[in-house]
């Protein structure tokens, strides 16, 4: 399966989202985008989530750490973790050239729809991307 980068919703803190039906729950796929990689440089570890854990839109639920700099994980949307990507943590080199397919982070089965309606499209997130670089 390979992801559209351009169907997806981005926040400001440079996660994207990706929103599927599952059984009538809505669920969020969650990573970081190339922008946000190629700005932290090499990646040398990430801490993820326990499956279980609850989450608040806005609220770090995790890190990514580089040569240069400590950056937290923010999650875009409100719910359950549900599902981590464990091969992730040892294998961040794959991040840094397959971000959108290999380079998923966690699910969260949503329980707060409302902060879904702040996050970009592709074309504003590319458009604070041109601003910020």
């Amino acid at each position: 399966m390979s992801r559209d980068k351009s169907k997806l919703l981005y926040a400001e803190s440079h996660e994207w989202v990706e929103i599927a039906e599952e059984a009538g729950q809505k669920i969020a796929t969650i990573g970081i985008s190339d922008f946000a990689i190629e700005q932290l440089n090499d990646l040398v570890y990430m801490e993820l989530p326990e499956v279980g854990t609850a989450v608040s839109a806005g609220e770090e639920f995790g890190e990514v750490e580089s040569v240069k700099a400590v950056s937290p994980l923010y999650s875009p949307v409100g719910g359950e973790v549900i599902e981590t990507h464990k091969e992730l943590p040892d294998g961040l080199e794959r991040l840094n050239n397959d971000p959108y397919d290999f380079g998923w982070m966690i699910k969260i089965k949503i329980d707060d729809e409302s902060p879904l309606a702040s996050l970009m499209d592709y074309a504003a997130y590319q458009k604070q991307c041109g601003e910020s670089g």
